[in-house]
């Protein structure tokens, strides 16, 4: 009774006006560390739906032109990020002796985008639950860790709302944690991190098609539909003059929903799955998140790469 008390008040908070997506996570894992979760399976069924359905509804809010843009220079940056994710990856992974299946999917989730990466190529590389649980532990643990630090960093190094968007996408794992660090950062940081994010999600297809070639594996390949009916919300926002009145409801209505599924997120993480995470694994996953972040920010702050 007490759980799930405390897990609708955090949902309420997550509702709130006061709540913003790194304090809905924060409260998400404070409730994890005080109480057993009443809802996990529902919880992370539920989590999953709601972050794609946000996902879709704020690209009401956003201007295709301004998502191509994003896009086409984007592109570049992400096969470059992803290639050189997976390199250091596998070396870092040999160096600290990791299951190789731990360690490929770890590297994957890091180069792409955290869970959905992992859940896309587990079934293909044949990995068992125990695989599964290390590398999203892994991922999910620094995937918080960033939410709540890379606004104070961006800040802190005075960066513009473009290259933070863009470090954003780059340098943190999963899209919900792009978009929750990018809509506190602000609207452009969250107009390029979204859509720099999403073109690089895309590349879980060309990944598990190589992965499955590679396993000689016949698993069903996910292809994330989301990402185009955001493309298509923002062909509506752009270009449909009478969805003016209601468009900007949706856009705030994702930005509410990506809140409630950070707390979601944040409420399935327990200190046993912290536990079961393993050393090796988390020093993999903590050195390879620290030389894409450090690496990617560098060349935005050199001007490298930028918009």
């Amino acid at each position: 009774m007490r759980s799930r008390l405390l897990f609708f008040i955090g949902i309420l908070f997550a509702l709130s006006p006061w709540s913003s997506p790194p304090l809905a996570l924060l409260a998400g894992l404070i409730f994890a560390f005080i109480s057993a979760h009443p809802y996990k399976d529902q919880s992370s069924r539920a989590s999953r739906i709601l972050l794609q359905a946000s996902v879709v509804a704020l690209g009401f809010g956003m201007n295709l032109q301004q998502i191509l843009r994003a896009g086409r220079s984007g592109v570049l940056y992400t096969a470059l990020g992803i290639l050189f994710a997976l390199t250091i990856g596998y070396l870092l992974g040999r160096m600290l002796n990791v299951q190789q299946t731990s360690s490929f999917l770890i590297s994957a989730g890091t180069a792409i985008c955290g869970g959905s990466a992992i859940a896309a190529v587990g079934p293909i590389t044949g990995a068992t639950d125990d695989e599964m649980s290390v590398s999203l532990g892994t991922v999910f643990i620094l995937n918080s860790i960033a939410l709540l630090t890379f606004p104070t960093i961006g800040w802190a190094l005075h960066l513009s709302q473009q290259q933070f968007g863009l470090w954003a996408a780059l340098a943190i794992h999963d899209t919900s944690s792009v978009v929750g660090a990018a809509a506190k950062y602000g609207a452009v940081a969250l107009a390029i991190g979204t859509t720099v994010k999403l073109a690089r999600a895309l590349w879980i297809i060309p990944l598990s098609l190589g992965t499955a070639a590679w396993k000689h594996s016949r698993a069903k390949i996910q292809i994330p539909w989301f990402i185009f009916l955001f493309v298509l919300a923002a062909v509506a926002n752009t270009y449909i003059a009478s969805g003016a009145y209601v468009f900007p409801t949706f856009a705030t209505a994702g930005k509410i929903g990506l809140t409630v599924t950070l707390f979601l997120i944040g409420a399935s993480l327990s200190p046993t799955q912290i536990k079961a995470v393993g050393h090796r694994p988390l020093l993999q996953g903590v050195l390879l998140w620290v030389v894409v972040a450090v690496v990617s920010l560098v060349a935005i702050r050199l001007g490298w790469i930028g918009f």
